[in-house]
């Protein structure tokens, strides 16, 4: 028969048992952070922590299997997320996702989901814990930061002034597009032009003007290059380029007639011009087909050779090299 101090034990145990409980429930119902749990044999939650009802909405009793967890996910989140975390669970392996889930307004909460698998004596899987962390505000943070990352880069490829492709840009895509016209055999060409005597129109019109001048020259040369793949960049200072992919001789002719005509279309007045009485410019146009050992630097060198060619010969004119 039990002794009255052994009865005095047990129930002492219990109590610490008792305690112990309620303290850790206290701990998890106390903290952000959602505790979970859920019985893999059934798919049933066996608890959900308070704390969902004030991030979610919905009431605590409602979390009963986990089709109420795959159901207040966002559609385009639910079938990675589910299949991951089942195959994940199934292998035993702890785990994590991010996802968003519903609320009862309509809106939506990015959650991250800390999973920890429990195993039983013979390698079954028991049941899964686990805890929901609100990670709303760092995936804004997030986000922010991928939309200033692509805003640097645009920014690190457009001339600040003009809006249009800079050096970095148009050597890029020359590179691309010269890699392209070797490889298909198809013809690039490239435009280079220069603003005739821009040093005397900054000292007339001063900076602003000339600013001024750059930009209307950019936005009539953006009318000319109109196919997607075409780029038009400010090479440096008053200088230009078109580059001009899958365009031959007498199309890049035409197209560098046509940039000359836009810029006389402005009519910039420029009283320190010595070939009219407004702004133009001289231009050097080239087609290629690259072959041999040649690179873009030499095409490059080649256009703009034409270019001052152009400005040798008079300026306000095209020079043209031969394929």
């Amino acid at each position: 028969m039990p002794s009255p101090q052994a009865n005095v034990t047990v129930a002492y145990g219990q109590d610490m048992v008792e305690n112990d409980v309620a303290v850790y429930k206290t701990l998890l119902e106390s903290t952000k952070a959602i505790p979970w749990k859920i019985d893999w044999s059934t798919m049933q939650f066996t608890y959900v922590g308070p704390q969902i009802e004030e991030l979610l909405g919905w009431e605590q009793g409602s979390w009963l299997t986990v089709e109420d967890w795959a159901t207040r996910m966002h559609p385009d989140d639910r079938d990675y997320v589910v299949n991951f975390c089942v195959s994940q669970s199934k292998a035993g392996v702890d785990h994590e996702a991010d996802y968003r889930a519903l609320t009862k307004d309509g809106s939506y909460v990015w959650i991250r989901d800390v999973v920890h698998v429990v195993r039983k004596e013979n390698g079954e899987v028991d049941s899964l814990i686990g805890f929901m962390f609100d990670i709303s505000e760092r995936k804004k943070a997030e986000e922010e930061l991928i939309r200033l990352k692509i805003e640097l880069e645009r920014l690190s490829l457009t001339d600040g002034l003009t809006g249009i492709c800079n050096r970095r840009m148009f050597d890029q895509r020359l590179e691309t597009e010269w890699n392209d016209s070797r490889r298909n055999r198809k013809p690039l060409s490239l435009i280079i032009l220069d603003i005739d005597y821009f040093k005397q129109y900054n000292d007339f019109y001063g900076h602003v003007g000339g600013d001024e001048c750059l930009r209307s020259l950019a936005d009539a040369l953006k009318t000319v290059a109109r196919r997607p793949r075409d780029v038009v960049a400010r090479f440096g200072g008053e200088e230009f380029t078109l580059l001009l992919p899958e365009t031959d001789e007498v199309m890049a002719r035409k197209l560098a007639e046509e940039c000359a005509e836009g810029i006389t279309r402005l009519q910039i007045p420029h009283k320190k011009s010595s070939v009219s009485q407004f702004v133009t410019a001289s231009i050097g146009v080239k087609t290629t087909v690259p072959a041999g050992g040649t690179t873009p630097r030499d095409f490059v060198e080649e256009v703009d050779r034409m270019l001052y060619a152009a400005k040798h010969n008079g300026r306000n004119r095209i020079e043209a090299a031969r394929l």
